[in-house]
């Protein structure tokens, strides 16, 4: 059970985090996206929703959910349906023409969000 709440609502109680801090929670966020790309599955719907903490301590360990738009790709197929958040969502879905790459755009909105605390 994740009882920390949302990356979400934390961004929103801390506002700005620390380079450093940022970038101990994009690795995790980072680790996910390679994961789910190493067993073939594109996340598509990568935000701060989705990102659950397992406790409230600081240190919290960081967990991935909502797969509900998941989907099982193969190396250079590419995908047109239009899908994710509009804050989060790659240019390349908006053509309709895309792959995991969009993940890692997903992750680097975050990192902004995380550094910026909009």
């Amino acid at each position: 059970l994740c009882a920390g709440g949302e990356l979400f609502d934390r961004i929103v109680m801390k506002g700005q985090y620390s380079e450093r801090e940022a970038a101990k929670l994009l690795k995790t966020i980072v680790g996910v996206v390679e994961a789910c790309h190493s067993l073939g599955v594109m996340h598509r719907d990568l935000k701060p929703e989705n990102f659950l903490f397992t406790s409230t301590d600081e240190d919290a360990a960081l967990k991935a959910t909502d797969f509900g738009l998941s989907v099982f790709y193969k190396p250079g197929e590419p995908f047109c349906d239009v899908v994710g958040s509009p804050y989060y969502v790659a240019p390349e879905v908006l053509q309709k023409h895309y792959g995991p790459e969009s993940d890692v755009w997903s992750a680097g909105v975050i990192l902004y969000i995380l550094l910026s605390g909009d």
